[in-house]
């Protein structure tokens, strides 16, 4: 139903934007190709969203190392002012900071003493938040030469002046009228910014864009899918994407939005983007006629100057399940039957692990990775996946417990590769999902729009069969063998959505985890030989750099995203409490500490007295249907909230038609992210999902 922007008080008061008094901060210098291209010659930076352009994660830098992790200790931490899920990745150059937080700001450090030098909001408007299928988040910035670039949740690239956070241009990268959204980082190749868009949930259709990094003006853009046929072809390869789709696609978007990944190869001179899931999820409503509906979970290879199409690999054609191929993609060499191959290597949602030759996009190989029961596997030859006849959902009109479920095997969390071990580290997780074909469905404003029931879904409240499913439900740290596709070894978490993975020379891997604890990992076996409490669920993922000889490992924390907010009941096995969110830097015998926490019993909060149930069967199972179309994406699955919003089971407007009117239809708390619904709900509607929240406090215990 919307989300929440506000901070607690005392953090509020520390919000600003400005230099903050101090010592004097590290220069500004330039960052160009030429210095990204060879960014191992100067380890001591992070110059691009996966370090190099090959987004390996992996960092030459050893101070640290399997011999001394144990001495790891708190070097500096800074409290962020907005208290929701953090996923950035930090851009380290010469001595400088700079990562962003949720709600698009951005943020610049000394690196060495975390000094805040600026910040900069975008002040992005709360309502914004109702177009955001998976939390107000944001995973980083680009720099090139003296600028920082930064997408934000409402849609415009935002260039920086790097020394001081002032905005030098902006530009409006989608259509406003369009529940499109940016929380994935921007990429710069040869003098132009690149960036994506996501939506994919509520109805558009997927692109992404070049914009000049000097003036901010477009170069070109590259539409993931074919448009309306009765229109001027916008790129020539769509005469051949069109043929693979049906009916009359283009009137809902049909998805497939570049949100997230990028990689590039300069020697190749390819960009490779990884493309969403269809707009609609179910295929019988954006292509009722079948086709594989390109170019929707593909890989696809651009020329960055252009964005001339130059090859394509689809990992789930006529994707249904949300399989998106948007998952990172890490260029490497690797030694297959005896021959050095350039290789772009993949673990997308749908949980088959990809190697493919990046020049050509022919397949190498493609092997599961976690349990697989949509496909039995996948063809070299042809490339495509043996899809399970029972996965149609929307066929056979029976429900479908699928394996891996819409959140995937692996989602947007980064992995790494180490070129020492031949390992890839990344986080896996296993968690179905019951595909459920929605007959009566209606594209909706406001509305996650998929196909399927949500309600019909929802995590049965039987005891015995909601603790089966909750138990067989978890994630790891995984070591994967991308040459022999083979699992090497495995770190169990206590639950699932676990944090972006780095890897270092000094044979460590490191990760945050769902429940609150950052740790360092043997990279040949495995151990954890260091942990630290965090206090918050981490998901983002670290980096490492030096300062004057020291090396530092950095991690943006805070818990939040589309896990938390959507699968309330199921977050909790995390054992995560809360969210608080930091810039938290590591160093060998660090000298700084995090406050004591506050007892667990003056956190705790008795809920108010359940108001008494007023209406009927009927009208609870309407309001379930409604809540699960309208408000499940922010407050959680059968109305349990993760921890990041509100739980509307204990909500003070419960007891009040007029007071739940207020806010529900009227949007009382807009600014704060809370929209009103009433364009396509009706008061008794509303009173309807009140009713089954109420229900719903009833039985809870």
């Amino acid at each position: 139903m919307g989300v929440l922007r506000n901070c607690t008080l005392a953090v509020t008061l520390a919000c600003f934007a400005g230099t903050v008094s101090g010592g004097e901060a590290p220069p500004v210098t330039k960052v160009t190709g030429e210095r990204i291209v060879q960014a191992d010659r100067e380890p001591e930076n992070w110059l691009s969203h996966g370090r190099t352009y090959a987004e390996d994660r992996f960092s030459p830098l050893k101070q640290i190392n399997t011999g001394n992790a144990g001495r790891l200790r708190l070097a500096w931490y800074h409290d962020l002012d907005t208290a929701r899920g953090q996923e950035a990745t930090p851009i380290v150059v010469d001595g400088r900071l700079y990562t962003t937080s949720a709600w698009s700001k951005v943020q610049a450090f000394d690196a060495a003493t975390g000094e805040l030098l600026w910040q900069f909001d975008p002040e992005v408007p709360g309502e914004t938040a109702v177009k955001a299928c998976c939390d107000v988040v944001n995973r980083g910035a680009a720099v090139w030469q003296d600028k920082i670039y930064v997408g934000t949740l409402d849609g415009r690239l935002i260039a920086l002046d790097s020394s001081n956070g002032e905005k030098l241009w902006s530009t409006l990268t989608v259509d406003r009228d369009k529940p499109y959204t940016i929380t994935g980082a921007p990429r710069v190749v040869k003098g132009k910014v690149l960036i994506g868009n996501g939506g994919g949930e509520f109805g558009v259709r997927g692109y992404v864009s070049a914009y000049d990094a000097d003036s901010g003006e477009l170069a070109w853009r590259f539409y993931t899918v074919p448009g309306d046929p009765s229109k001027p072809l916008e790129n020539p390869i769509h005469r051949e994407a069109a043929k693979t789709w049906s009916g009359e696609w283009w009137r809902h978007g049909g998805g497939g939005t570049v949100w997230d990944s990028m990689s590039y190869d300069p020697e190749l001179d390819l960009l490779y983007i990884g493309v969403g899931n269809g707009s609609p999820w179910n295929p019988d409503v954006r292509s009722p006629g079948g086709g594989d509906n390109l170019f929707l979970s593909s890989i696809v290879a651009l020329r960055p100057d252009t964005g001339e199409y130059v090859w394509h690999y689809q990992t789930t054609p006529g994707d249904r399940w949300d399989y998106t191929a948007t998952q990172q993609m890490i260029l490497a060499t690797l030694e297959i039957e005896g021959e050095p191959r350039k290789v772009l290597m993949q673990a997308p949602k749908n949980g088959f692990f990809y190697v493919l030759d990046r020049a050509t996009g022919e397949l190498l190989s493609a092997e599961p990775f976690v349990p697989v029961n949509w496909a039995s596997g996948v063809d070299l030859d042809t490339g495509r996946p043996a899809i399970n006849p029972d996965a149609y959902y929307n066929k056979s009109g029976k429900p479908w417990l699928a394996m891996p479920g819409a959140l995937g095997a692996h989602n947007w969390h980064s992995m790494a590769f180490h070129p020492g071990t031949g390992l890839v580290y990344l986080p896996a997780q296993e968690m179905g999902f019951a595909y459920i074909n929605d007959p009566a469905f209606r594209m909706s404003e406001l509305a996650i729009n998929l196909g399927i029931d949500l309600a019909a879904a929802s995590l049965p409240q039987d005891p015995a069969v909601k603790k089966e499913i909750l138990d067989s439900m978890g994630g790891h740290l995984l070591a994967w063998d991308p040459v022999k596709q083979s699992e090497v070894w495995r770190f169990q978490h206590p639950g699932p959505w676990n944090g972006g993975v780095l890897a270092t020379a000094g044979d460590l891997v490191f990760q945050g985890n769902a429940a609150g604890i950052f740790a360092a990992y043997h990279a040949t076996t495995g151990e954890q030989l260091w942990s630290f409490p965090t206090q918050t669920g981490v998901v983002a993922a670290p980096v490492s750099y030096t300062v004057e000889g020291t090396q530092y490992i950095t991690v943006v924390a805070g818990w939040g995203g589309i896990f938390p907010l959507l699968t309330g009941e199921i977050a909790h096995i995390s054992g995560v409490s809360g969210n608080r969110s930091r810039v938290l830097t590591f160093a060998l015998d660090g000298e700084a500490s995090l406050p004591a926490l506050a007892s667990e019993a003056s956190e705790h909060r008795e809920p108010p007295a359940r108001p008494e149930q007023f209406a009927s069967a009927g009208t609870v199972d309407e309001g379930k249907r409604i809540y699960h179309r309208y408000c499940i994406g922010c407050h959680g699955d059968a109305a349990v909230s993760g921890g990041i919003l509100p739980d509307l089971r204990w909500s003070a407007l419960l007891g009040s038609d007029d007071a739940w009117w207020t806010v529900v239809g009227k949007g009382a708390l807009r600014d704060q992210g809370m929209v009103g619904f009433a364009s396509v709900l009706k008061p008794e509607d509303a009173e309807a999902v009140r009713a089954y929240v109420i229900k719903r406090a009833h039985e809870t215990d």
